[in-house]
């Protein structure tokens, strides 16, 4: 069946999965580019809010307080997810990335003043408990200071998610697009002993840009609009259980045993609480 017609409901939930897919290719790039992690930002960054600009035109440009908040979580958790990856795995930058529902299980109950759910104590223990396997038998300080910096990448993408629910759903694209403007501001000083870049290098950066984040992005934002909240949460699981088998097949990076077995506890906790979630509100 040609994809012009598909219904639109599975045409918002292969875009997410797309969307979803690419996301995940970004560790394995990330490692394949040559330059310091906060270089990388000012590269990936520059080319997304180009991207932004072409595709959402005055929308990117939608400014007030909440997007200006959101996009500094958003710059933190873009600079933060680079230089964790570049210090640790890939596996171990991603997957303590996705630690951020501790944090939100915890805070959406006090500044939302929704009621605390019995079950998101179960998900924050099994997320705890899946971040300490990551700690297991890392003596490398490089290691540990990479995992520490990923574990601040999910503060600041919890942040970010309760963030988004202050929001207005037209000011996201602009959050986003501040975002990788903060993060060029940021990273213009370290520019500046930057040498010449070979093709392969710029070929990386590009895709890292315009695809990874712009185009990706893009995809998520149409396949949303088209799908449950539910089906996007599960679909967008898709990178980081694929990050690391990009990272191993294009890089030859193995992650350890316990950062395998960390990651599919922090997965299984937070998969369950949403489907949970989801069964407790349509009841």
């Amino acid at each position: 069946m040609e994809i012009k017609n598909l219904p639109e409901h599975q045409k918002g939930l292969a875009a997410v999965f797309v969307a979803a897919l690419i996301w995940s290719t970004g560790g394995m790039f990330i490692k394949l580019v040559p330059l310091e992690a906060i270089q990388i930002c000012f590269f990936r960054s520059a080319l997304a809010a180009l991207v932004f600009m072409v595709l959402f035109k005055k929308a990117a440009f939608n400014f007030d307080k909440f997007v200006l908040i959101n996009a500094i979580c958003y710059a933190g958790l873009l600079i933060t997810f680079v230089i964790a990856t570049k210090l640790t795995t890939a596996a171990n930058a991603i997957f303590l990335q996705y630690t951020a529902p501790i944090y939100v299980f915890f805070l959406e109950p006090l500044l939302f003043k929704t009621k605390f759910e019995k079950i998101n104590i179960v998900t924050v223990v099994l997320c705890f408990t899946g971040m300490l396997l990551f700690f297991v038998g890392e003596l490398s300080p490089g290691h540990m200071l990479g995992n520490a910096i990923a574990l601040l990448g999910g503060v600041f993408l919890a942040a970010m998610t309760l963030g988004m629910k202050k929001n207005k759903p037209e000011n996201q694209y602009a959050s986003v697009f501040y975002g990788n403007i903060i993060i060029c501001i940021v990273a213009l000083p370290f520019m500046f002993s930057i040498g010449t870049l070979t093709a392969p290098t710029a070929l990386r950066l590009a895709y890292l840009g315009i695809i990874q984040i712009g185009i990706a992005y893009a995809l998520f934002s149409y396949g949303i609009k088209r799908t449950l909240a539910i089906e996007a949460s599960l679909i967008a699981m898709v990178e980081p259980v694929f990050n690391p088998i990009w990272v191993l097949i294009g890089y030859g990076e193995k992650p350890s045993f316990f950062s395998i077995v960390g990651g599919c506890i922090i997965l299984f906790g937070v998969i369950t609480r949403t489907v949970w979630s989801n069964r407790i509100k349509a009841a």
